[in-house]
């Protein structure tokens, strides 16, 4: 399969076929061969205006098209000039106080309470936590290596000091978890791309072991292999908003807020910009500024009028 050799995510892979799907669909189930620019254009274009999709959505439809006409078809697309995009919005992440992390965190359980402490004393975004390696945790350093972020770069992030000893406890439980699934026949983790070939027993070695695990084995979609994956990024979720709604939080918070609270508190603590954009892996810094503008008195100092008129009430 042509995505697969260029190692897209099965995630990607499956978005991917649903919005090819849809575009057949869409057009009276014809073959996309007999479509072109024109049907690409239309089908864009009703994602914006008749189904209001966001801008993310409907670029994440455009790559899917682009890859099947160029890859696939080999008969790649023009420029697409009559298309309505959809509206990016400009705004402001969600953050919560320090105080709101505390109470979020302390109705967090287990390895969910780990994954939490990590996106928010760490910066992790969630499938960064849940892909982690034993062997990209360096205790020694307080560092964690996160391999293949977002836009497929690596970077080192800070290992809060707060987490050394129950992630070692934890990485204990998982280590005898893996010695059974070994003593049962199985044992054998996925490797991203060619690596398995290239390191025949990497895949059975404690350091490439996800260090949260799924509580049972799976088969995996792809290669039909009985393994153990890592944990679902759904039970996160849930456990993350029942959480919120525990904390009585009001805020619309979620796994994604507690990295953008990282990012904030790290700049409200003096920290460099460029050193939480290194934290963060923004590939410019201009995204990592937008931070600056939910810092206290809008992030530049600026004293509101009413104080020179009004006495402070207390």
């Amino acid at each position: 399969m042509r995505i697969r050799v260029r190692h897209y995510s099965i995630r990607t892979e499956q978005a991917y076929l649903s919005w090819i799907k849809q575009f057949i669909v869409y057009h009276g189930k014809r073959h996309p061969a007999e479509l072109g620019d024109k049907e690409v254009g239309a089908f864009l274009t009703y994602l914006a205006q008749q189904r209001n999709v966001a801008a993310a959505t409907q670029n994440q439809a455009l790559n899917a098209l682009v890859f099947l006409y160029r890859h696939v078809l080999e008969k790649p697309l023009g420029e697409l000039q009559e298309v309505v995009r959809a509206k990016k919005p400009k705004r402001l992440p969600v953050v919560l106080s320090q105080q709101e992390v505390s109470r979020l965190l302390s109705h967090l359980t287990e390895v969910h309470w780990l994954i939490g402490c990590l996106m928010y004393g760490s910066g992790l975004r969630l499938m960064e936590c849940v892909r982690l390696r034993v062997k990209d945790i360096e205790f020694a350093h307080r560092a964690i290596f996160v391999r293949d972020g977002k836009g497929g770069k690596d970077r080192v992030v800070t290992l809060a000091d707060e987490l050394l000893k129950p992630l070692s406890r934890h990485l204990e439980t998982v280590k005898t978890l893996h010695a059974r699934d070994a003593a049962d026949g199985f044992g054998r983790v996925y490797l991203p791309y060619a690596l398995e070939k290239k390191y025949p027993n990497a895949a059975a070695e404690w350091g490439w072991q996800y260090v949260f695990p799924a509580q049972r084995r799976s088969v995996d979609p792809r290669s039909k292999i009985e393994r153990r994956h890592h944990i679902n990024e759904s039970s996160v979720q849930k456990a993350v908003k029942n959480a919120v709604r525990l904390a009585r939080i009001d805020k619309p918070a979620s796994c994604h807020t507690l990295r953008h609270s990282f990012a904030t508190h790290l700049l409200e603590g003096g920290a460099d910009i460029r050193t939480v954009q290194d934290q963060l892996g923004h590939a410019d810094v201009r995204t990592t500024q937008i931070y600056t503008h939910i810092l206290g008195r809008g992030g530049v100092a600026v004293r509101s009028p009413l104080s020179s008129v009004l006495p402070v009430n207390e």
